[in-house]
């Protein structure tokens, strides 16, 4: 009897796993839910502490696929505990952003990783323009409906004139960029002829666009540099009953406070010195150019009256006196200037760099500025870039993982991303030209060809399809 009792025991205990295996897939799920309520740990039986180290020790570029694991992984991913932990750990990616312009004047922003040598399209802007004018729309909507026939009996007239401005055409363009505490910003621009005030935020955290608090002033084709962690915006044009009106004003962007503040206007002191009236009147001082160096901002302007430009130095602003003094003559009278007199320029290292375009593809070299001799010096006498005159800024300058890059593009639509070491490159030139002439000129000396060649190096290449170079900034999160 006990032994029979025993065997029907043992047989309803091997009878269990058999129910289980029949419906196991129905309690496996009801398990793991129970599981994930009682234990909401990003990985089972470890700390959520050790696993944001985990995860922080993850590639950024294998993210966006890491966030499919489950909306707690997805959570974590786009929580600013995790970047904070990289930035403790030590696992920060320099990241490069590249902004192109297409048909239509449609932006499209591109993120390389440098190491993995991998892109990753960045969500599409907002449609700025439509953002941007929606208010002024519902607020006059009405107006609009009366005098709609007017407006465009005045444009025929104005075509029929052959007087009719190109921005009116213009749904979005003159937008600045700028990056700063780890996001990317877009400022201003020209929406149907009105300047904005606008600024557009891109959180590479959240992957996502939105708005922030607006400019002080309407501006297009202004500056932006970045100093002591704050965005400062300079100069650009508004639209003026008179047309295109330069601007002097500043301000600078406080990301941490989200608050813009007004800074004194730049003086242009060298434009209030033109000999006549005729000529401070028809040329329009203007900044070309904008640099983060030695602690201070230094923007290089000029004169111009479409499409002319007179290059008159520059002036620097001091952050600790809140004030501007006038540019070093040697910096500002040397300063390369590309198309339309804007000046292209990046500190790498503690060392300004600058592309001089030379008025040729085939002659484009890498000035250095010497702070002591007050002096732009070569240090690369050639540049691979490719001869695209079609583009209007067929290349870009940034400085990435501490070195020097232009970004280029050539008439196949490729998008090359170059690499030099320049810092090694200045230091054998240095200890070379100690071996020269000592009154040879600074610029005199070029670089033998085969040197220069072996000095580049290409990181990535990407094809856009028809589309300009517009903008580039690098982030390290």
């Amino acid at each position: 009897m006990g032994a029979f009792l025993s065997l029907n025991n043992s047989r309803a205990g091997m009878s269990e796993p058999l129910d289980v295996s029949q419906n196991g897939t129905c309690k496996r799920q009801k398990l793991s839910s129970c599981l994930s309520e009682e234990n909401p740990r990003l990985i089972p039986s470890l700390p959520d502490e050790i696993s944001y180290q985990i995860l922080a020790r993850i590639p950024r570029i294998n993210y966006l696929n890491v966030r499919l694991v489950s909306r707690a992984w997805k959570a974590a991913i786009m929580s600013t505990e995790l970047f904070n932990t990289r930035k403790e750990l030590g696992t920060t990616e320099e990241w490069l952003y590249i902004l192109t312009k297409v048909e239509g004047d449609k932006l499209l922003w591109y993120a390389l990783d440098p190491l993995s040598r991998r892109w990753q399209r960045l969500p599409q802007m907002p449609n700025v323009a439509f953002e941007a004018e929606s208010r002024k729309r519902l607020a006059s909507l009405r107006m609009w409906n009366v005098v709609d026939s007017g407006i465009k009996i005045a444009d025929a007239i104005r075509g029929w004139l052959g007087r009719k401005d190109a921005l009116d055409r213009k749904p979005f363009c003159g937008c600045a960029i700028g990056a700063v505490d780890g996001c990317l910003y877009v400022l201003g621009g020209f929406s149907r002829a009105s300047a904005l005030s606008c600024v557009w935020q891109y959180n590479p955290v959240l992957n996502s666009w939105n708005e922030i608090s607006s400019m002080s002033t309407g501006r297009a084709y202004c500056k932006t540099g970045i100093l002591n962690n704050k965005l400062y915006v300079v100069g650009g044009v508004t639209r003026g009953h008179g047309g295109l009106t330069p601007l002097k004003s500043a301000e600078v962007f406080d990301p941490h406070t989200g608050i813009w503040s007004q800074l004194p206007s730049m003086p242009f002191s060298k434009a209030q010195i033109l000999p006549t009236a005729f000529l401070a009147d028809l040329l329009k001082p203007i900044a070309t150019g904008m640099t983060s160096y030695r602690g201070r901002l230094f923007v290089p302007q000029s004169l111009y009256c479409w499409p002319f430009f007179v290059d008159v130095g520059g002036e620097v602003y001091d952050p600790d006196v809140n004030s501007w003094v006038e540019m070093p003559a040697g910096m500002g009278d040397g300063w390369p200037a590309r198309q339309a007199g804007t000046k292209l320029s990046v500190t790498v290292d503690g060392e300004l760099y600058a592309l001089d375009p030379s008025n040729s593809p085939e002659s484009v070299r890498i000035k250095v500025y010497d702070y002591q001799d007050d002096a732009w010096k070569v240090v690369v006498g050639e540049v691979p870039i490719p001869d695209f005159t079609d583009s209007d800024f067929p290349y870009l300058l940034s400085g990435l993982l501490g070195k020097l890059h232009v970004i280029t593009k050539d008439a196949n639509n490729n998008i090359s991303v170059l690499q030099a070491d320049v810092q090694n490159h200045f230091t054998s030139l240095s200890s070379a030209s100690l071996n020269s002439s000592p009154g040879a000129h600074p610029e005199s000396a070029e670089p033998a060809t085969a040197f220069e060649m072996d000095l580049w190096r290409v990181i990535a290449t990407r094809t856009t399809g028809s589309s300009e170079l517009v903008s580039c900034q690098t982030l390290n999160i």
